[in-house]
């Protein structure tokens, strides 16, 4: 078995639904589906707040689906933004083959098309974990409003190193996810949140990311034994989101 194969189940986890699934949720929301190419679509929820001052496009983590993620996404609503959540391809109902290439493209695409179909007067971008590649590339490319990254990595390969021996993979691997690089030269405000135990994006790999972007406008939240996926416990987490945010 090809190593490029096992480095990607490692990264990618998804979990499928079938397309009659029914999603339900507290806060109200559309189900949307974006298509990109001919035969492939890209599933999303929008929530929708009730005195919207934008839309926070928000890119989850490696695990799951919306079926999960729509709820977390959810909750930031309470900041008076639309919110609108995608699943990457072999995620939940969204179909295709995943490509580097491919993820970026998507994103651009959905990017573009609430820009048009919305119009919103803020767009805001949201990556989580291993969305924070996917956020930081579209960022680098469209200049939102803002950009906020949780648990977010320096790069796919410096992200590796903390599990599998870098002789085994360089030069090897199909998903690079550069974000240092993305990001080096941007002049909108950035916002990293990460603590200081997580066990999955080492906090040395956040901070090593803040420390390559040449951006006045970055600001660096950390959480005193904070881990991977628990970062909503604190109330500063609430706190500092709504400040960037207002």
């Amino acid at each position: 078995m090809p190593l490029s194969f096992l480095i990607e189940k490692f990264i990618f986890r998804p979990i499928t639904l079938d397309p009659a699934y029914i999603f339900t949720f507290e806060k109200p929301f559309e189900e949307l589906n974006f298509l990109p190419e001919k035969d492939i679509k890209i599933n999303a929820l929008h929530f929708k707040a009730q005195k919207s001052k934008g839309i926070i496009l928000y890119f989850h983590g490696n695990k799951d689906n919306l079926k999960r993620w729509g709820k977390i996404a959810s909750e930031l609503v309470n900041f008076n933004y639309d919110v609108i959540v995608i699943d990457y391809r072999g995620y939940g109902k969204s179909n295709g083959e995943r490509t580097e290439e491919n993820m970026f493209s998507d994103a651009l695409f959905c990017y573009n098309e609430i820009k048009v179909k919305f119009k919103p007067d803020k767009l805001v971008l949201f990556g989580r974990s291993l969305g924070t590649g996917i956020a930081s590339w579209l960022a680098g490319k469209v200049n939102p409003n803002k950009l906020i990254l949780e648990t977010p990595y320096f790069d796919m390969h410096h992200l590796l190193g903390n599990y599998v021996p870098q002789g085994l993979y360089k030069n090897k691997l199909n998903f690079r996810f550069t974000s240092h690089v993305y990001l080096h030269k941007t002049n909108f405000p950035i916002m990293i949140l990460h603590g200081t135990a997580d066990e999955v994006v080492p906090y040395k790999s956040g901070q090593k990311l803040y420390e390559s972007i040449h951006n006045p406008n970055k600001i660096f939240c950390f959480f005193i034994g904070g881990k991977h996926n628990d970062l909503n416990r604190f109330d500063s987490y609430w706190k500092q989101l709504k400040e960037f945010l207002e």
